[in-house]
């Protein structure tokens, strides 16, 4: 049991102003495993204004950008060396198979602090331009106090999408972690201590929705970085509209996976068991819709009933386990109606189903579903589990437009023998990524959504763009 009593605001242990707590339950046992406090709106007021201070009137904006990488790499160096405890805190909160959480929760977050620590060295800061005029300088400064609100589902790889950039740039941050997944931020701060960040630069209160709404229009913000669903994805960008302040969205997916006339199936069924089913398929950029050509429709429907079946269901902590139980009771049930659902809508269970595979935890049989029209509404609407959509199309031309044809924009693949064909379909997808023969995300790369997946890109020098004003600065000739 991980019981803490006190909130993380200004760089310091900080008594909470309510009484509320919030219980980490663990979705394998379905026991209670941590207890923290429940941050209230003054709890946020607090943490907003000592980011606010560090910003105004502390060292952080005003160090270089070379003495704040230095800062950040003594955090990196520390998060390297500790990503098992980080990885194993993770999978016990929110059931991601260890095996993934090694990778996407603990040495994925560490790698993208590590790439925005060097980018400070290559990165050009300021510039000398010649304006039509006479000479200009052209400097670029953080932007200030940053939200940042996080989900349940990779909470220190999306927490790091904006933590990293924003302080390098020389903001100050407070940041609300879900209350299914408070606990690893309470590592994560202490390794900040320890890396000698100064007080108030960054802030961590957890806390429920209406929280997170006071922390989105606080006036003492200045941007708004969130990760979640398109639902609240449009109400926060409502609210930063209104008040013109800057924000990044990144919102909800229901990627296409195209599996083209001359891929090899065996290789792509290994492709899928990362690229559609990562982290028991509670990924925005999952790829849940397989679109096969009907030539080969059969084989494939094979081929992924096989595969999905065969996958090993359990204790997420055991290396062994490819796909663990989802975050929640909620979350079960709502995979659950959507298997529900498509089943209503005529689509057929080639796999998995509503039985499910063990009587204790939050656990969903991997389900895949054939017959399934792109109309459907398990073909449109994100699921966020270990639900797969089987989509036949005629010809190439008709798989793009299947691809294509989705409220969403976020990811995407195509499963080919000839990469540069594969290549030149991908680049037909409009989404804000599309991998060939895997998926993938680098953090020299940006990373965001066309459509109802979000505004705006994270990671590569694009992630930090996000976090800087530009200003220009003439002079006469």
């Amino acid at each position: 049991m991980r019981e803490h009593d006190r909130l993380f605001i200004g760089g310091e242990w900080a008594a909470p102003a309510g009484t509320g707590t919030i219980e980490v339950v663990s979705p394998h046992t379905e026991e209670v495993i941590g207890r923290v406090p429940e941050g209230t709106e003054a709890d946020i007021d607090a943490a907003v204004a000592a980011a606010r201070r560090a910003f105004d009137h502390g060292p952080w904006p005003r160090m270089t950008p070379a003495e704040r990488a230095e800062v950040l790499g003594r955090l990196s160096a520390i998060y390297a060396e500790r990503q098992q405890e980080m990885a194993d805190l993770v999978t016990a909160e929110m059931g991601s198979p260890i095996l993934f959480s090694v990778f996407g929760q603990a040495a994925i977050p560490q790698m993208v602090l590590q790439y925005y620590v060097d980018l400070a060295a290559s990165h050009t800061w300021e510039e000398e331009r010649q304006g039509m005029l006479g000479p200009v300088t052209v400097t670029q400064e953080p932007v200030g106090v940053v939200a940042a609100i996080v989900p349940w589902n990779v909470p220190q790889f999306t927490l790091m999408l904006k933590l990293a950039p924003a302080l390098i740039a020389g903001c100050t941050v407070v940041a609300k972690p879900s209350p299914e997944t408070p606990l690893d931020t309470y590592l994560l701060a202490e390794w900040i201590r320890e890396a000698g960040v100064p007080d108030g630069v960054v802030n961590f209160v957890a806390a429920g929705r209406e929280v997170g709404a006071h922390l989105v229009a606080h006036p003492g913000v200045d941007k708004v970085s969130f990760t979640g669903s398109t639902a609240a994805g449009r109400k926060i960008g409502a609210v930063c509209g209104e008040q013109l302040k800057r924000v990044t969205l990144e919102l909800g997916g229901k990627s296409a996976a195209i599996i083209l006339e001359d891929a090899d199936l065996a290789a792509t069924m290994e492709g899928f068991k990362l690229a559609s089913l990562m982290n028991n398929g509670e990924a925005c950029a999952a790829q849940t819709r397989i679109l096969a050509p009907r030539s080969r429709y059969d084989e494939v429907a094979d081929a992924l009933a096989a595969m999905v079946g065969g996958l090993g269901v359990g204790d997420p902590a055991d290396y062994g386990t490819e796909i663990g139980p989802l975050v929640s009771a909620r979350q079960r049930e709502r995979v659950e109606g959507y298997i529900r659902i498509g089943q209503d809508e005529g689509a057929k269970v080639i796999t998995g189903g509503l039985d499910r595979p063990h009587d204790r935890g939050w656990y969903v049989a991997p389900t895949v579903f054939g017959n399934v029209g792109n109309d459907m509404r398990i073909a449109r609407e994100e699921i966020f589990g270990p639900v797969l959509a089987l989509i036949p199309y005629e010809d190439e031309a008709d798989a793009v437009r299947i691809a294509n044809d989705s409220d969403y924009g976020l990811g995407g693949s195509v499963w080919t023998g000839d990469v540069e064909h594969g290549v030149q379909v991908a680049r037909q997808i409009r989404t804000g990524s599309c991998g060939v023969n895997l998926y993938s995300l680098d953090p020299n790369t940006p990373f965001g959504g066309y459509k109802d997946s979000g505004l705006g890109r994270e990671l590569g020098p694009e992630g930090l763009a996000a976090y800087l004003e530009h200003k220009s600065i003439p002079r006469p000739a």
